[in-house]
């Protein structure tokens, strides 16, 4: 069973930035793609980003678009998440996600994902 360590969350004036790490323990890093998801306090955990299996094909949600990048680094078993320009609205718990299956495309849905770590919490002041 792999495990992730999400890092990197803090309290953050808004505008400002952010880099969340997570940390994959375990072989065949570079085999899976991996999720970035949120949950807001009181709402149900939804999509943030999503990157392939070998980093050339990523997906992020409408809400984030042009604000948060989404890369990884697989000599590290790291996957990031950049957030700039945050917003109040961001304010969240972001966890961390592998696909339950190697290889394939990237995926919103929760359902296509098995391992997923503690999760770090961001929060942005207005």
């Amino acid at each position: 069973q792999v495990q992730l360590v999400e890092s990197g969350g803090g309290l953050v004036q808004a505008g400002g930035s952010l880099r969340l790490s997570c940390v994959a323990s375990g072989r065949a890093f570079n085999m899976y793609g991996m999720g970035w998801f949120r949950r807001h306090p009181g709402k149900e955990r939804e999509f943030v980003a999503a990157i392939s299996w070998s980093g050339d094909s990523t997906d992020v949600a409408s809400a984030v678009k042009g604000r948060f990048t989404i890369s990884r680094d697989n000599a590290k078993n790291t996957v990031y998440l950049q957030m700039n320009s945050l917003k109040p609205e961001d304010t969240a718990v972001y966890h961390c996600a592998r696909k339950s299956r190697f290889a394939g495309r990237t995926s919103a849905a929760q359902s296509e994902y098995d391992s997923w770590g503690q999760g770090t919490q961001v929060t942005v002041s207005s």
